[in-house]
Parts: structure tokens; sequence; C-alpha cells
């Protein structure tokens, strides 16, 4: 089951970055007062009474003049509403209320959206509640009083916005057929390959960087199996800025991520693989997806005999955290290779979701044991008492040691290799969690 994806939207400087903060529970965005400042991390999981949730930070460059503003804020909360199950839409209540809010607050209101309007830098209840009331004018609820500095009225926003989860989360639990999300830069050719499967023109395709507007899902049926195949939506923008692009782009991979099962990672065969393309599947290998790498317009290249193999080994160079996700070579223009792609979605989801026997998985624990002493340290040995398999998507194993500190990421690195040599599991990470147990 998805988490529930949550975004904060509002003006420059009323605090989005700071509230972002604040719940990821470290300084992730990178806050200053000069417009304009790029931040990386623009999500994070969040827990709140036991409820996860993901959190995106829309806030992008600050433009300087006032009606760029309310065209960027427009932009951000239409992300906002294409993307997520709930909104924050954060205000400043020592700016009051101003023409921007009302206009993006009608933009909300009719998103039908779940929203939860939040006044800012209230750092005393008693001296600005009188202010907050203004709030009341933009007609989209009660205003939440809180100060993301002084760390006041959190948890009273946190519960408005868990308000809104459980339909979501029952509504995600009925659908069962495979979801498959498209992800990768703009322009590399999402849009094109669903066409191409689907066999008609659902999705609006031109050669404009980012010309598909909302995420779109699409049912396929394939050899009598249905899948939904989620196009993470590129951005029509007249003033293209190169980082405000790629932070949207990744905003939507973020989400879209989240809801799948498998993330086919496109790339642009005539460019390589770009940093952007290893943000992106970085993303995917955090949340332990299943994952196929499909390099698109391999028409486009010039070949020889080599050409593949230079190809995956600059793949496997960039992308080097991930040696196990598939490659796949395609043409979405010419339908080159694009019907193998449902074979290597049903083999990921497959291994994606196994279950290895605690028995087996101790025999091949012992057998590497054998095969390569455990590390020692100032004369005290790794001792290996027991594996388990605790759950899937991504398959989690569980070992159990004498001395976590011993455990070197190389034999953890080693025992993987081991067991994927015995099942494969190719198309996905596998995660170990290191549980200590002391010598009777």
């Amino acid at each position: 089951m998805s988490k529930p994806v949550v975004a904060i939207v509002g003006r420059p400087n009323v605090g989005k970055s700071t509230l972002f903060n604040v719940l990821a529970g470290e300084r992730i965005s990178i806050v200053q007062d000069t417009p304009g400042v790029t931040r990386d991390r623009i999500y994070a999981d969040v827990n709140w009474l036991n409820m996860m949730f993901t959190l995106i930070d829309t806030g992008g460059i600050e433009p300087e003049t006032k009606d760029i503003i309310l065209s960027q804020m427009r932009e951000q909360a239409q992300i906002a509403i294409d993307t997520a199950d709930v909104i924050i839409f954060i205000t400043d209540v020592r700016q009051g209320l101003v023409d921007a809010d009302s206009k993006v607050a009608d933009m909300l209101r009719r998103s039908k959206k779940p929203v939860v309007l939040v006044v800012n830098k209230v750092d005393s209840f008693e001296k600005f509640m009188p202010d907050v009331y203004e709030f009341y004018n933009l007609g989209i609820g009660d205003p939440v009083p809180i100060s993301a500095a002084s760390m006041l009225g959190i948890g009273d926003m946190l519960d408005e916005v868990v308000k809104h989860f459980p339909e979501h989360s029952q509504e995600q639990e009925e659908d069962d057929r495979p979801k498959v999300a498209i992800v990768g830069k703009p322009n590399v050719g999402k849009s094109s390959l669903i066409n191409r499967l689907v066999g008609q023109e659902r999705v609006i395709v031109s050669d404009i960087a980012g010309t598909t507007r909302d995420a779109i899902d699409t049912e396929i049926v394939w050899d009598g199996r249905e899948y939904i195949f989620i196009d993470t939506a590129g951005l029509r923008r007249k003033n293209k800025i190169k980082e405000e692009l790629e932070r949207f782009s990744i905003i939507r991979a973020v989400t879209a991520v989240e809801r799948a099962d498998v993330v086919v990672i496109m790339i642009d065969a005539t460019e390589g693989v770009t940093e952007q393309d290893a943000k992106i599947a970085g993303i995917a290998h955090e949340r332990g997806k299943g994952i196929i790498i499909a390099v698109n317009k391999w028409d486009a290249v010039e070949k020889d005999d080599k050409t593949i193999y230079k190809h995956t080994r600059r793949i496997r160079e960039i992308l080097s955290f991930m040696p196990y996700a598939e490659i796949l070579f395609i043409s979405a223009k010419t339908g080159q290779r694009t019907q193998k792609l449902f074979d290597m979605i049903d083999v990921v989801l497959e291994n994606n979701s196994m279950r290895v026997a605690t028995g087996v998985l101790n025999e091949i624990m012992t057998e590497a044991v054998a095969l390569q002493q455990p590390p020692s340290d100032k004369g005290k040995r790794l001792k290996l008492y027991y594996m388990t398999q605790v759950a899937v998507k991504p398959p989690t194993f569980v070992i159990f040691v004498n001395d976590k500190e011993l455990m070197h990421f190389s034999y953890t690195r080693y025992l993987e290799n081991r067991i994927r040599d015995a099942f494969g599991f190719q198309g996905t990470s596998l995660k170990f969690i290191i549980r200590e147990r002391k010598d009777k």
C-alpha cells in the first residue's frame, strides 16, 4: 500500500522550508534569504501517530516581480493538486492576507482536494490571534495557527492533516493490479512509450520538454493481465528555468514512485545517463521498488557490435548503487522491444515479492561463512547465528549476530551476492537488518 502524499504550498518566505525541516526532523532544505537557493532534498518520510506519509516541499525559486510570483505559485499549487492527497497551504500572519493567497486559494478550492490552511509565524497566540481570523476570508476552512520556527501548533496541524488519510489508504488496498511508474527527465519519451503500449494517443506528446500536464494513470491489458501505468508529468513552462524543471520532475517522480510496484527509469540513449537520472533512480532504490532501466531512442544511436556493451557498462558505472536493475534497450517511436517490457515487469514483480524459506537461507549463510570467514576486529570475530526473511516489497532479511559493529557492509554485500546467486532477485533491491543476540 502506498503512503499518502502531503504537499506544502505557499508564497516565497512564508516558511515552507522551515516547516518542512521541522516535520522531516532534520535540516534537509537549505533555508536562506537569497531568492532561488537550490534545495536538493524536497521530500521526506514523516511519521505522525503511527501514520506514515511522504511530505513534499514544492517551494521553488523566488522570482523578482509580483506577477511572476503569482504564476509561480499557481504552478506549485497545480503540482500539489496533481500529485498530493492532502495540501498544506501556508500563509504568513505578519504579511497578512495578500492577493496571491486568494488566487491560489481559489485554485485549491476548485480542486476538491483536502486543504489544511496554516497561518505561520504566530509566535504568540495572544498577540496574533486577531490577525489569524482574517484568513477565514480565503474560504477554505479554519486557519490553523503555527510557528514553524518555534515549533508551536505543529501537533494540531498534523492532526488536521492525518484526518484526511484513511479513505485514501483503503482505496489503495482494493486495487491489486500491478502499478508501473514511468519516470525520467522531461522529453525522454515517457508519454510516447505509454502511447506505444496502449496503441493510441492517450497522452499529449510534442518535442517541447515537459508537455505532459498531469500525472495520468493508463490501464493497459497485456496477455490477459491488467496493468496500471503511471506517467510522471513534465511541465509546460514559458520561462524554462532549468533548475525548476528538474525540481518539479523530481517531485513528480517521488509521488509516482511512492504509488508504484515497479519503476521503469527511462534514459535517453542519445544523451546517456545524466546526474538527474541518477537522482531519480536513487529515489526508486531508496523506496525498495522493483526497477527496470529502459534505454529509449535506441533507433537513433549509431551502432556496432560493441554499442550495447558500452552503454550497459556506462549505466552500471553511474548507477552502481543498483547493480540488480534490469536493462532494456527500446525505441518507443518504432516499437522496438517495447513488448518485452511486460515480461520483464512480471519477472521483477515476482522477485520483489519473493519469499525464501528460513531453512534454505540458513544453509546459504552457513556455506557463505565456510567459504569466507566473517571479519574480526581487535581479536573479536563476527559470529552469524541465524537469518530469516521478515518482509517482501522489497525482500527484507534479519541477520542475528554477536556484535553489530563487526558486521561490515562489505560482508553484508557478500551475503547478498550469495543469496542472489541462489535466487536471482533480478530487478529488486534486498534489505538487510542486523540484530544483536548475545552469547548465553
